[in-house]
């Protein structure tokens, strides 16, 4: 077992790391074990709040509404939970503990001993949104592709966690090994996802008060906690923590992208005032609407909406289309939500799904679903609409009906 304690002694305090694999027993074990001989100060463990709010009331969360998530922001906090859960409790299943259970010990011994808590991690949502900032778009693009193959053959094709992966993960944070093969697909990306979460761990651990501190992390951080912190960091230690939690600004492709459609229905609409007055404008709009309504109707039909869904993705996404912030595919995706309310448990069945078709019958991957096909019908609709709105021949036929 790579389960391992690590003292620093620094000018005026202990730390003690205790090196943990995040599915094993003998880590709940070296857990208790540690923080009982040690009674320390602060007792520091690998979560930050959402991660902590989600481990220690796991029935609230498993009834949380999908449309609540939406609501509070919290897909990023949600996906990677789901994500990390869904792989975490393979491996637990094999091995008979349960994921994050080492991290419980902490807490509940911890209050027990009325000792202090410390949440060392930084906000999964932070890590997320650096790593995608740094990432070149090239990168992205290899990395969407890299998970969907990973997802479809892990999903649709049967993938097994065979004995050689169970043995190797009993000595790993599988945490730290995510992240790890993260950055080998996004090499541009793997200071966020690796070094920087040994920084900020090094960070809090280091703004900690208290004389004696045991911190609870993955046996993949020691050695880089060990690193930083025997680099006497705290004395930027404010600083560090301040910019690692900064979110930065990039270039995006997309993000342009969403600006184009309705600059360009801008442009052809005024062309049209100027050239024919109100009539060739009202048919303009006509032809705007009747084909955003069509496109984004067909959209959400292939995705077998509910028909509350349809309808409310035929009646956005003539207003969507022309407006950056809200795409049509959210607005259906969120009707479909509500309609069919799906909890965070239905995403336990994603993991047994046979095929790629039995994905249209499982209620959390038709929102994904809903979401990808209203889109891609609402903009569709919309370049059809630019093609007939651009030709004379049809604005006339369209203004001799109205």
């Amino acid at each position: 077992m790579l389960n391992n304690i690590e003292k620093i002694q620094t000018e005026n305090r202990e730390i003690i790391l205790i090196g943990t694999a995040h599915v094993s027993k003998e880590s709940v074990g070296l857990v208790k074990e540690t923080i009982e001989r040690e009674n320390p100060d602060v007792v520091g463990v690998e979560l930050c709040e959402q991660r902590h709010k989600t481990l220690i009331n796991k029935k609230k969360w498993n009834e949380t509404e999908i449309t609540k998530v939406i609501r509070e922001g919290r897909s990023y906090v949600f996906l990677i939970n789901l994500l990390l859960a869904n792989f975490q409790r393979k491996i637990g299943d094999e091995l008979g503990v349960e994921p994050g259970s080492e991290m419980m010990e902490a807490l509940k011994i911890a209050k027990e001993k009325n000792i202090e808590v410390a949440l060392i991690d930084r906000d999964i949502q932070v890590t997320l949104k650096r790593a995608w900032g740094l990432m070149p778009f090239i990168e992205k693009i290899k990395l969407f592709f890299y998970l969907l193959y990973d997802f479809t053959c892990g999903v649709f094709e049967g993938k097994k966690i065979n004995e050689n992966l169970i043995e190797e993960l009993k000595n790993k944070d599988i945490v730290t090994e995510l992240m790890n093969e993260l950055g080998r697909e996004a090499p541009s990306v793997k200071k966020v996802l690796v070094d920087e979460r040994d920084i900020y761990l090094a960070s809090k651990i280091l703004s900690a008060k208290g004389d004696k501190i045991v911190a609870v992390v993955g046996a993949g951080h020691i050695s880089g906690i060990k690193k930083y912190i025997l680099q006497n960091i705290h004395k930027e230690n404010q600083e560090n923590l301040e910019k690692l939690e900064e979110i930065p600004k990039s270039f995006s492709f997309i993000g342009l992208a969403k600006y184009l459609i309705p600059l360009i229905f801008l442009i052809i609409i005024a062309h049209g005032f100027m050239t024919g007055g109100f009539s060739k404008v009202f048919a303009m709009g006509a032809i705007w609407i009747i084909s955003n309504v069509i496109f984004g109707c067909i959209g959400a039909s292939l995705a077998l909406a509910h028909p509350a869904t349809i309808i409310a993705a035929g009646i956005a996404s003539p207003f969507t289309s022309i407006n950056p912030a809200t795409p049509a595919g959210l607005v259906a995706a969120y009707v479909e939500a509500s309609v069919r309310k799906p909890k965070v448990r239905d995403f336990e069945g994603i993991t047994r799904l046979a095929s790629i078709w039995d994905a249209w019958k499982n209620n959390v991957t038709r929102i994904l679903l809903v979401f990808l096909f209203t889109n891609g019908g609402s903009s569709l609709g919309a370049f059809v609409a630019f093609f007939f709105m651009t030709h004379p021949e049809y604005i006339a036929k369209i203004t001799g009906i109205f």
